[in-house]
């Protein structure tokens, strides 16, 4: 090596050092925990110089002796530190968690009671809000951009004792292997799923329409175990959605926030200004906010905006207050970049998100990373077919099927070792030693159905579900059904499904067979959306006229126990065949061709007005010896339409469930009924419209409301006329009274109006008591008006001695028109963060003889 080499090189080491020198760098944690704190910054304030931590905690500025740098985090106390020649060029620092709701950051050294008046940072925010509209991309014509996004849910917070040789980690080197550090928190972590989507999205002003393109899907990990679809990461994409500020509310574990920059902003949160500093060679105005109430859905953060004149954000990171009413979530990060654009205007280029869960102390924690990012934004404009048919979401016919080279376009981060490792790990948990009896115990309990699948071939038929096979009703006494239904996996077209049960008193043995073919092909279940399917069914079983109303089965052993005794029923044979379809953008049609025969039983007769009325005076202990109390057949023919724009979907083995309830949903329906054909005794014309609309109330919770109507045009037989949608069970229906007895009230046309309002704790939360067990106070009204015509009044002279019209039985009666029936709903939900109770209260009609005045219903539901 020559000299002059060696000198070049000393030179080189020299410079590093003296630019190392100049630098200062180290983390930011915790005082208490000693957990790394989240993108925490580093300021020379009144110098205009200061950095962003990363997600480490890690931070790096130069260096400038004789200045004071301040540390700061959002929901920490800043620490300020005189730099000086003795500063050594590692500085570590500790924040103590801020206590006073961020006292420091406000502009004035002394501090006074907060003011939007004359304010600096309320006038600044003010102007940022206003200026929204002129840097939205939505004023272009045309814009489209590519999304990469990256969801891994992991065990979180792996302790020592568990990678130790005795621990269950530690024993098994596989599951050792699997463990690695999380950047966001730099906490131990145990990746059990990740589910990358790649989507374009593209969007036209005139006629203005927007879609997101599925290019590619790739999902492994636990959600292999879950037969029914892609429930686990629907439920994942739906509660960790993806977050906009530029939008008045975000919505966010299916809550919506208040954006720090929405409409509501300057009433909802206090801003304060920490500074003006550079990111990344742009001036910025740095900014602190924080709720007005704490304990209200909103966030807490720092925003970074463009000190120019579109005032656009540059970086936000957002968290939630430790002392939000929020359940399960201990550590909620949102941190958003924009980028300016060759066009110089600004877009959304990175979005991370991370949520640290706790169901319980007894149960393992959990976190969900999701990253995503944003890249080639584009204003030319696109093809008209690219925005063919009213779906807002498709998907490519082969983006479950990419390559390795898709994903290596595509993918904008990196997985890690243990998410690229992902089916490895799967395949060693289903080698546990008795982990297939341990999955089929979790699946009985958790999904009801019990599967009959072998390793390496998955279940092609179902049994279940579980909580019908023993109950009881009033004829039957105890009552034993086994069910099943077949799957995809056999065939995914065509699907079979029935049970068959047996009633110990009765002595009566009841089936019902389904046949259903999807136009389709589904991936579990014929009814994943959208539906488009054509079925037969064929019952002969028992049920009590309200059944129809509770939406989970009618032999749930659960809804078995009864407030009242429900002594009305009637066997019923029925043949069915239903077509449905469903389209992407929330428009379902529904036909059915049903022919039924109805024998009344018990309480339940059918006795003409043309014949002596001989069953009033039967004792109610005799009632269930009464099997045969006459018959009435049916034929009819059911149209319906609803239009439910953006709702989404889990699917289960028992049911759909919608997950998303913000839009509203209009129903309407007629059912004709054919006197003669298929040997239908009646003629009759049914009309039935329903709206449903949830209101948010911002930070005083939702509120549901539902209203109901229906004309029953013709004259016939009470059991055609029109019930109140009675809910004879302890546990909570919706859309149901609580308070009705079993055909209570019989009318031909009625309107119904149910409100709820679930104010999220904005009461309680000021009650201290109440505020630390964090329950959530509920309230509701219920409404029936109805009115029976004289052509189906049974009571009436005119109608005496008719062939059509039937004795009402014991305990119905008619309502006023002008005295609606009313009852109203007080609960306290979130109890122990799963038990909701509510306290029901009947306001009239209580002086017939079964009217129940009061009672107490409850509900077992897991919510944020």
């Amino acid at each position: 090596m020559t000299r002059k080499r060696i000198v070049y090189i000393f030179l080189l080491l020299a410079l590093a050092l003296n630019v190392d020198a100049q630098q200062i760098t180290g983390t930011i944690v915790d005082a208490q925990t000693g957990d790394t704190i989240l993108y925490p910054s580093a300021s020379y304030k009144g110098n205009h110089v200061a950095v962003s931590g990363d997600a480490n905690g890690r931070y790096r500025i130069a260096r400038h002796n004789g200045w004071y740098l301040t540390f700061s985090a959002v929901g920490y106390q800043s620490k300020r530190v005189m730099i000086n020649e003795k500063t050594p060029s590692r500085l570590d620092v500790k924040l103590k968690p801020d206590t006073k709701q961020l006292q420091e950051v406000v502009v004035n050294k002394k501090r006074g009671k907060y003011s939007r008046k004359e304010n600096p940072a309320v006038e600044l925010m003010r102007r940022v809000i206003a200026a929204k509209k002129k840097t939205d991309l939505r004023n272009h014509d045309y814009y489209q951009y590519d999304k990469y996004q990256k969801i891994t849910l992991a065990m979180n917070d792996i302790g020592p004792d568990e990678l130790v040789d005795s621990g269950f980690i530690g024993k098994r080197q596989w599951l050792l292997d699997q463990v690695e550090t999380c950047p966001y928190n730099n906490k131990l972590i145990l990746p059990v799923s990740v589910d990358e989507t790649v989507t374009q999205h593209i969007y036209r002003r005139d006629p203005h329409d927007e879609k997101d393109i599925i290019r590619g899907v790739n999902s492994t990990g636990i959600n292999h175990f879950i037969q029914t679809g892609d429930i686990l990461n629907i439920a994942m994409k739906d509660v960790f959605t993806d977050v906009d500020i530029y939008d008045d509310q975000v919505r966010l574990l299916q809550y919506p926030f208040t954006s720090p920059i929405g409409k509501d902003a300057v009433s909802f949160y206090r801003f304060y200004i920490e500074d003006t500093v550079y990111v990344d060679r742009d001036l910025c105005y740095h900014l602190q906010f924080i709720p007005n109430n704490q304990q209200d859905f909103g966030f807490r953060g720092e925003l970074y905006i463009i000190a120019d004149s579109t005032l656009h954000v540059k970086r936000c990171n957002l968290t939630i207050p430790k002392r939000s009413d929020v359940n399960f979530v201990e550590n909620l990060q949102v941190q958003q970049e924009y980028t300016r654009l060759p066009n110089g205007e600004w877009a959304l280029s990175v979005d991370d998100m991370i949520v640290e869960l706790k169901v319980s102390k007894f149960i393992t924690k959990a976190i969900v990373i999701r990253t995503t990012r944003l890249s080639d934004y584009a204003f030319d404009p696109l093809p008209k077919q690219l925005f063919k048919g009213k779906a807002k979401e498709r998907r490519d016919a082969n983006a479950m099927m990419r390559d390795e080279a898709f994903w290596n376009q595509y993918r904008s981060v990196e997985l890690t070792k243990s998410e690229s490792s992902m089916d490895a790990f799967i395949h060693r948990i289903e080698q546990l030693k008795g982990f297939k009896y341990v999955l089929f115990g979790v699946k009985a309990l958790a999904e009801n159905f019990v599967e009959t699948s072998t390793p390496g071939h998955p279940s092609k038929f179902d049994i279940g579900p579980v909580n019908t096979m023993i109950t009881n009703n009033f004829i039957d006494g105890y009552r034993f059904r086994v069910s099943g239904q077949t799957t995809a996996n056999l065939n995914p077209h065509l699907f079979a499904s029935g049970y068959v049960a047996y009633g110990l008193d009765s002595k009566k043995t009841y089936y019902k067979g389904d046949l259903t073919y999807s136009f389709n092909k589904k991936e579990y279940l014929p009814r994943e959306f959208p539906k488009r399917t054509l079925s037969f069914t064929s019952t002969y079983d028992i049920t009590s006229p309200s059944d129809k109303f509770v939406h989970t089965d009618k032999d749930n052993v659960f809804t078995a126990f009864k407030w009242a005794t429900v002594d009305k029923m009637m066997f019923y044979n029925r043949q069915q065949l239903t077509f449905e379809r469903e389209e992407e953008w929330g428009f379902k049609t529904l036909v059915s061709l049903k022919a039924e025969e109805n024998e009344a039983t018990g309480a339940l007769f059918f006795t003409p007005l043309s014949e002596p009325n001989t069953n009033m005076d039967i004792p109610e202990a005799d009632l269930h010896k009464y099997l045969h109390n006459g018959k009435i057949r049916t034929t009819e023919l059911h149209a319906e339409l609803q239009f439910a724009p953006g709702r989404t979907y889990i699917n289960t083995k028992q049911r759909r469930l919608p997950i998303n309830l913000d839009a509203p949903v209009f129903t309407v329906g007629h059912t004709m009924g054919f006197k003669g054909f298929l040997g239908g005794d009646y003629r009759y014309n049914l009309t039935e419209a329903a709206i449903y609309k949830r209101f948010w109330m911002k930070s005083w919770g939702k509120i549901d409301c539902y209203l109901k109507g229906g004309i029953q045009w013709d004259q016939v037989p009470y059991p055609l006329l029109i019930m109140p949608a009675a809910n004879l069970s302890y546990i909570i229906e919706d859309e149901t009274f609580n308070l009705v007895n079993n055909m209570e009230f019989l009318n031909d046309r009625f309107a119904s109006l149910d409100i709820s309002w679930d104010l999220n704790g904005k009461i309680f939360n000021r009650i201290p008591l109440l505020k630390k067990l964090k329950w959530r106070e509920y309230i509701g009204f219920k409404a029936l008006w109805g009115d029976l015509s004289d052509k189906n009044n049974p009571f009436l002279e005119q109608n005496q001695g008719s062939s059509l019209l039937m004795y009402f039985p014991n305990g119905c009666n008619l309502m006023d028109s002008k005295k609606p029936y009313m009852e109203i709903v007080a609960g306290v939900h979130n109890i122990f963060k799963i038990l909701h109770v509510e306290y029901v209260r009947r306001l009239n009609y209580n002086e017939l003889p079964t009217a129940h005045k009061h009672g107490i219903r409850f509900m077992l539901r897991m919510t944020f």
